[in-house]
């Protein structure tokens, strides 16, 4: 069992709604999982933040949610990395349903151009069949490996004014979204979106976006800082780095994410993604995708191996996932954080749940000099975390077992 303090800990943080009967979630953590015990033996190193949800099915085989967490707070900041590229994409589909144009599809062809030095033009796209963009194209590289050439241009299409205003008006009060990924640029230029165009198999014009700038200023206005010290340009700057013009995706924003694509008539109309079930579908097909499932675009080893995208339960490990579990989620990696959401399913047993967390891993609070404890501590801790959530849904009474026939899709 965890020694006294760190039981007091969590259990004065934890969100408790289980009966008197049942295990309390993170009480009685065995000595077998010592990264997890590290973990939460060290709560403010590791800045630790973990939304955990059980599912029960009512009589009408329809989930109910039961919500534990330990150190959950959406005022405190952490960078979210590409865990925001999972709303932009759901919300690529939203615009275009929006369109109602004939003709205009996920799979139209989506050439983006160029009219600022700070802009990159997309007019091809090497991993797909036709070797042309489209919206369907990005997500699935999103969704497979996190591409963040993938997850710029749909922000460059939607912009920061409807991507943010979308999801405010779904109750994500704790989130924003106002940059590009792996571009060193300005707040500024991050405030302005390059032209578009849709066009048919033989070029026709379907639709033309001019390019587009906002005025509306998205900061963190607390002004975040992490770290003592970073790297700017090869040279060490010693003092903590200036968070204020970076992404912001709170846990339970995450959580909620994943949530309302997996089990959307669990949240209010207004609430959920408004795609067809058809999208919402595809969305799930390859958030669940390995990559070596995929042909277009294409991974392979060894670089690609089924956990690269998958923290909790695989971590590292290079062998197969075996074929009874499915992992519905979307991971984080960046200036020593780590980060997964995730809806973990075993059609064997018929275990169902939801687990999201954060860690960070920056024992020299040097930001940006590639040295972090992702190996030793952060891996590890998502493969425990998932590992000993996984055994105590197995042992949990569970008075219908789930109909998963929805969560199975063809992947080849």
């Amino acid at each position: 069992m965890l020694q006294k303090p760190v039981f007091l800990f969590l259990i004065g943080i934890l969100l408790i709604s289980c009966s008197q009967k049942e295990p309390v979630p993170f009480a009685d953590i065995p000595e077998s999982y010592p990264v997890l015990w590290q973990v939460f033996e060290h709560p403010e190193t590791y800045k630790t933040q973990i939304l955990y949800t059980q599912i029960d099915r009512d009589s009408l085989g329809n989930p109910v949610f039961r919500d534990f967490n330990v150190g959950l707070d959406d005022q405190v900041y952490f960078y979210p990395a590409s865990t925001v590229k999972l709303p932009v994409a759901i919300l690529a589909l939203e615009w275009l349903a929006e369109q109602n144009l004939p003709g205009l599809t996920a799979n139209t062809i989506m050439l983006t151009d160029s009219v600022r030095p700070s802009q990159l033009p997309a007019l091809v796209d090497s991993s797909a069949e036709n070797n042309l963009p489209s919206i369907a194209q990005y997500i699935k590289k999103i969704l497979l490996v996190s591409d963040n050439d993938a997850y710029n241009r749909l922000y460059e299409l939607l912009g920061q004014d409807y991507i943010n205003t979308k999801l405010k008006e779904k109750g994500l009060n704790n989130t924003m979204i106002n940059h590009r990924l792996s571009m060193p640029i300005s707040e500024a230029e991050n405030r302005h979106f390059n032209p578009i165009r849709f066009v048919d198999s033989v070029g026709n014009i379907l639709m033309e976006i001019p390019a587009r700038e906002t005025s509306e200023i998205y900061a963190n206005t607390d002004h975040p800082n992490i770290g003592k010290a970073y790297y700017s340009n090869g040279e060490l700057v010693n003092t903590p780095m200036d968070f204020t013009f970076k992404n912001k995706f709170a846990l339970s924003d995450l959580h909620g994410v994943v949530q309302r694509i997996i089990f959307p008539e669990n949240f209010s109309p207004e609430q959920r993604f408004q795609i067809s079930e058809k999208d919402r579908e595809f969305v799930l097909k390859y958030m669940s995708m390995l990559p070596l499932e995929s042909d277009y675009p294409k991974y392979e080893l060894p670089e690609f191996y089924d956990s690269y995208s998958k923290f909790f339960k695989f971590g590292t490990d290079k062998n197969p996932i075996p074929e009874r579990f499915r992992i519905f989620n979307k991971t984080g990696n960046a200036y020593g954080h780590l980060l997964d959401g995730t809806y973990f399913v075993d059609y064997e047993t018929g275990t169902e749940f939801f687990v999201s967390a954060v860690i960070y891993t920056n024992a020299d609070e040097t930001l940006n000099d590639d040295v972090y404890e992702y190996d030793s501590i952060g891996f590890p801790f998502f493969a425990e975390l998932g590992e000993y959530l996984y055994q105590l849904e197995l042992k949990r009474k569970k008075e219908r077992k789930p109909d998963l026939s929805e969560f199975r899709f063809t992947y080849k």
